[in-house]
């Protein structure tokens, strides 16, 4: 190993620790080793870790907007891709087709193709509701009734998770399509954990698991939609409106 090399092992060693200043190291150096490509790759490494970050209405402790973003727009930024997901798999939602707490999204986009509409709620009390039962237990429901069931914001609800999936895969007919949305970045929604609860969130790994142990894995299909931008502005209560199709449109593999 020559000086040089040593040299610029010690100063990456340096570098790498942030224990020294990369222009008072500089001036510590050969003068024809202080203009270097290594040298000049280096000032700009620095720099860019140091670049400073413009917070502007984001440097607040509290939410822009509380709720999810009906007080600023007609979509929360969660139903945007919930609503293109579902319009991917139209096709599916046909038959005899189950819902939670209403069936919009049933009439929205199974149309003419379903052919019953069944409404589940935990509690009574809901004027939407067909059926009042736990998706833990069940009892209610008799297995293989549903061609499809749509289920949106509901499994973070549910403690027993494990049980409720399986309730699920129970009630489905044979060839049918259980199509489910729910959270991996949000806050807490204040309505549901003052009712029944709040529990979970969830990656695209613990989803994957947690159906594979009721479905056969060959029919599990999961995925995964956001970026930063789209997490801190659901965070904050903001609308799909309030952002660029682009930016709701990007998906960054690590918020999966």
């Amino acid at each position: 190993m020559n000086i040089r090399d040593g040299v610029r092992r010690i100063l990456d060693l340096i570098l790498s620790e942030n224990r020294f200043p990369l222009r008072a190291m500089q001036l510590l150096l050969p003068t024809s080793f202080r203009s270097s490509s290594w040298v000049r790759a280096q000032r700009a490494r620095v720099t860019r870790a140091l670049e400073p970050v413009y917070f502007g209405n984001l440097r607040r402790l509290n939410p822009i907007s509380p709720g999810f973003g009906y007080r600023r727009g007609k979509s929360p930024i969660d139903r945007y891709y919930i609503e293109n997901f579902l319009s991917a798999h139209a096709s599916d939602i046909c038959g005899c087709v189950l819902e939670v707490a209403d069936n919009n999204y049933t009439r929205k986009f199974g149309g003419a193709r379903v052919t019953k509409s069944e409404v589940l709620h935990v509690v009574e009390g809901n004027p939407n509701a067909t059926i009042v039962d736990d998706l833990t237990s069940g009892k209610k429901i008799q297995s293989n009734t549903f061609d499809c069931i749509i289920l949106t914001h509901t499994l973070q609800c549910i403690y027993d998770v494990r049980a409720a999936i399986g309730t699920l895969y129970r009630i489905l007919r044979p060839g049918g399509v259980l199509l489910a949305a729910t959270f991996g970045i949000c806050k807490i929604s204040r309505w549901d954990m003052e009712r029944w609860g709040d529990y979970w969130r969830f990656t695209t790994l613990s989803a994957r698991r947690l159906f594979e142990e009721a479905f056969p894995a060959e029919n599990v299909q999961i995925q995964a939609h956001g970026n930063v931008l789209a997490a801190t502005a659901i965070l904050h209560g903001l609308a799909a409106e309030e952002l660029k199709k682009y930016e709701l449109n990007y998906h960054h593999p690590d918020l999966r």
